[in-house]
């Protein structure tokens, strides 16, 4: 299993790479060929010099996006709109509901995560469950299991069963919520103040290797190279605009409420180890969306307050606007989502997890969501991309905007208010009593 294990090897990924650079506006994409010839030839030191030596290519060429999309924080500050805060204290109920609906999103998504959409909505219509009414199980019928390849040993980290609903007495372990609990112990540990480098420091002693992924997974490797941030989210990492640094920015947006800037620079210092560009918009809109969300009960708001913290000519923005226009005029949730999917692919695996396709996801959950959790949830679940993250972002921002005493009992009750942590020091823990820690770091 260890040499099947995917993001090691760059050389794996480097027609995604290509792809990456051609969105970034290099002119990469008659490397294709090149990368085809690296990839077929045998595993090894010259198979690895071959990959750097194509990659150090594509890097040089120039990128005609980079003035409309920077890395730096003050770049970013530079083109975003800002917001004044509204700061407000601490409100336990909300942050719990904020948990809690991160912790049901995601265990809603987790045992359909990298299924395809007809495959998702199948299973769900054959067991009455479509329009979604709640999580998802594998006690249906034997053909049934055998139609829809249901099976109950594929958790990600092999240690517990994938979590249907049937299966589990509390959330399971998935990076989704290691994150959020990495980032309480980074921020009780470092304080409000941390840098990049604290940040990356404590990946490197709290979390295992093989419990990151993607752009987390390379940069981990970067970093326990010497390659610190900023260069540890660009060195060999064709995934630095993916969905990774997105799902890590929840907490920063709990101990801010009212304060967008701080959520959204809070994010970037996390963001800046792995990712770039759209990768750290992405993370600094769910951090600022949720310190909205802990002030404004007006979804709308939220997500267009997220957006003003990142540069209004990104490509990130750009596609968040196009659903607040179609959100605007009316459109009905099914034409907003055939939008999505006509402009992203699910089988291609940069559409499939990239930043800017499942940020337009969450964002219709949010904003077609009439702010009633089931639906919220079916929305983002039946969209396929990836699963768990999307709906495990949407619960929370939803969740903080309704607090924890008007979630639906059917989506919390599950958890038992307990989530497993695969993060150094946590373990079994309460969820009630992350949130406490939460709030008194407000």
């Amino acid at each position: 299993m260890l040499r099947k294990q995917p993001w090691f090897d760059f050389c794996d990924a480097l027609e995604i790479e290509i792809e990456q650079s051609v969105e970034e506006g290099r002119d990469a994409a008659h490397y294709a060929a090149q990368a085809r010839q690296v990839q077929a030839m045998d595993r090894g030191v010259e198979r690895t010099a071959a990959g750097a030596a194509l990659l150090e290519q594509i890097e040089s060429l120039p990128a005609s996006r980079t003035a409309q999309e920077p890395s730096d924080l003050a770049g970013i500050r530079a083109l975003a709109a800002g917001e004044p805060s509204e700061k407000a204290a601490a409100d336990f109920n909300k942050i719990y509901g904020a948990w809690l609906g991160r912790c049901a999103g995601c265990l809603l998504g987790q045992p359909v995560e990298g299924w395809r959409r007809a495959r998702i909505s199948g299973l769900l219509e054959e067991t009455g469950n479509l329009p979604l009414r709640g999580y998802i199980s594998s006690d249906i019928p034997a053909a049934v299991r055998e139609r829809y390849g249901v099976r109950d040993d594929q958790h990600a980290y092999g240690a517990e069963k994938t979590g249907w609903i049937n299966n589990v007495s509390y959330m399971p372990e998935d990076d989704d919520t290691n994150y959020t609990l990495l980032a309480l112990k980074l921020i009780e540990q470092y304080g409000r103040d941390f840098t990049p480098d604290d940040a990356a420091e404590s990946w490197l002693m709290n979390l295992p290797l093989l419990h990151t992924c993607t752009a987390e997974r390379v940069a981990y490797i970067n970093l326990a190279q010497s390659v610190y941030p900023p260069q540890s989210a660009i060195h060999r990492n064709p995934y630095r605009e993916w969905i990774g640094a997105q799902i890590r920015g929840d907490l920063f947006g709990y101990i801010c409420p009212g304060d967008m800037e701080t959520a959204a620079e809070m994010a970037w210092r996390d963001a800046s180890i792995s990712h770039v560009k759209n990768g750290i918009y992405g993370e600094m809109w769910v951090s600022a969306m949720l310190a909205k969300a802990a002030v404004c009960g007006d979804m709308r708001a939220v997500v267009e307050s997220g957006m003003r913290q990142i540069p209004a000519e990104s490509r990130l923005y750009a596609a968040l606007s196009d659903m607040l226009r179609r959100f605007d005029a009316g459109e009905t949730a099914e034409a907003a989502a055939q939008h999505i999917l006509a402009l992203y692919d699910e089988a291609n695996p940069h559409h499939w997890c990239h930043t800017i396709s499942n940020a337009m996801i969450v964002a219709l959950g949010l904003l077609w969501g009439e702010k009633d959790f089931t639906r919220t949830m079916g929305l983002c679940l039946t969209m396929g991309f990836d699963t768990d993250c999307n709906c495990a972002t949407a619960g929370s921002v939803l969740g903080m905007v309704l607090g924890a005493a008007a979630l639906p009992e059917g989506w919390t009750a599950p958890l038992s208010d307990t989530v497993l942590s695969g993060v150094d020091g946590f373990g079994l823990v309460r969820i009630s009593d992350m949130a406490r820690r939460t709030a008194a770091l407000v």
